[in-house]
């Protein structure tokens, strides 16, 4: 009995060692998701390539000649902006832009006089060649209002800024005045914004065209492996004399 015990666990022994291991699966890897490509923006009308448009600062604002202004300063600019618009804007609103112009000039002598004065007083007080410094900023400020790249959008901020002007008091005109000069130079600073974004894409799509091409991904065939048959069952061949033997040991 100590025999057949004994070969029965050799063969178990000989089934564990005949299990198949699950072969292994090459998988391949899984594509990488496509970035959507925004779309291309247009150049603002009345730009080109290589236009020079004053830098952002680090507040956010475009380095334009109203900036840091006193309020003498402020309400001298506002109305160099009327002035540019007097004399530029034309279409339907051209002769209300002339004539509200002029009815600001008139009702507000006294207070333009005393705001260029005190402006003027400003640059004196810087010393040296003041005069040529004020005169420079003059031209600047003028050429800033008179970019026909925003000619539509800045007539129109001068009409409502004229009628709205209309019943403004004397008194009340250095709040008028920093509260419009914005927007009137809004369509400047948006069509630089315009720009800054055509111009930063263009810049990121010549990247992409200079930067070197990745290989493609290696992918790996996927193979089904057939289900491994199950091995043969082993076939125990048993010497009778054995049993004899045992039958022999059980008599005596």
């Amino acid at each position: 009995m100590r025999q057949i015990i004994a070969l029965t666990g050799i063969g178990l022994a000989l089934l564990a060692g005949c299990a198949v291991r699950p072969k292994r699966v090459a998988v391949a890897p899984p594509q990488p998701v496509a970035t959507p490509t925004p779309a291309p923006l247009a150049m603002p009308r009345g730009a080109y390539v290589g236009m020079q448009i004053p830098a952002l600062m680090a507040d956010g604002r475009y380095a334009t000649p109203n900036r840091n202004l006193s309020a003498d300063g402020t309400v001298w600019h506002l109305r160099a902006a009327l002035n540019v618009a007097a004399l530029a804007c034309r279409g339907p609103d051209e002769a209300a832009i002339i004539a509200g112009y002029n009815a600001l000039l008139a009702r507000q002598k006294d207070g333009l006089g005393t705001a260029q004065a005190r402006l003027t007083a400003e640059y004196k007080a810087g010393g040296g060649d003041w005069q040529d410094r004020y005169d420079d900023e003059m031209t600047r400020l003028y050429n800033f209002f008179s970019q026909s790249q925003a000619r539509e959008a800045f007539c129109n901020a001068a009409a409502a800024t004229l009628a709205d002007g209309a019943t403004i008091a004397p008194a009340d005109l250095p709040a008028f005045a920093a509260g419009r000069l914005a927007v009137l130079e809004k369509p400047f600073t948006d069509f630089y914004a315009a720009y800054d974004a055509w111009r930063a894409q263009r810049a990121a799509e010549t990247r992409m065209a200079l930067a070197p091409v990745a290989p493609a991904p290696r992918v790996l065939a996927v193979q089904a492996v057939p289900a491994a048959a199950p091995p043969p069952r082993p076939r125990l061949t048993l010497d009778p004399s054995v049993f004899a033997e045992s039958a022999a040991t059980v008599t005596n």
